[in-house]
């Protein structure tokens, strides 16, 4: 009689058990599916990060395209809206640098307006940021380092413009002192900060 919940052993027969060789084959199979799997995975992971960068690089481009389109309705009339605050500027550069390496500074400018007292200079998004104003005062500063080191006593003072600008983003912009250029309707306007302007 057997004892109650033990389980025998199960017999099988000597064609039922795998030989050695067998199992060593069939283990080898699996290790080549196995590596087969993993050489599918890089290669989807290769195409996903192709197709990724590519992606990236279109959005970057089009971006770009978005800015320059920006850029350019801002450029268009900005002397003669400007001219509307008070300042005669008779020139006006898109896209200029300055460097100075004994300062360290390496900046570009979008728009830089200027006469023989005053230069605006103007940064444009797409979608305009605090953060993107804050960056543009510290641009200002270095501006204002490099122009002192090469004699240039013109004030500096600065606007800020984007497609998009948010009430917070434009009421920060105006609170550091700096214009604010926007879309109004189907015309670009001019928003001057409170009071008098910050200069650098």
């Amino acid at each position: 009689m057997r004892a109650s919940g033990i389980k025998l052993p199960i017999k099988m027969s000597a064609a039922q058990v795998p030989t050695f060789e067998e199992l060593r084959a069939m283990f080898a199979e699996t290790r080549e599916q196995i590596a087969e799997l993993r050489l599918s995975q890089k290669e989807t992971n290769k195409q996903i990060a192709v197709s990724q960068k590519e992606t990236n690089r279109k959005i970057a481009a089009l971006g770009n395209r978005i800015g320059e389109i920006i850029e350019s309705m801002v450029e268009g009339g900005i002397i003669r809206l400007f001219q509307t605050q008070g300042y005669q500027f008779n020139r006006c550069s898109r896209h200029l640098e300055f460097n100075n390496k004994e300062l360290g500074i390496e900046r570009e400018i979008d728009l830089f307006l200027e006469n023989g007292e005053y230069a605006l200079l103007v940064e444009v998004k797409t979608n305009l940021s605090v953060d993107d104003i804050r960056e543009h005062a510290e641009r200002l500063r270095e501006f204002r380092l490099d122009a002192d080191s090469r004699g240039d006593k013109r004030r500096f003072i600065a606007a800020v413009g984007g497609g998009v600008v948010r009430a917070e983003v434009r009421n920060f912009a105006l609170k550091q002192g700096m214009f604010v250029i926007q879309q109004s309707g189907e015309n670009v306007e001019v928003i001057p900060p409170q009071g008098k302007p910050k200069t650098w």
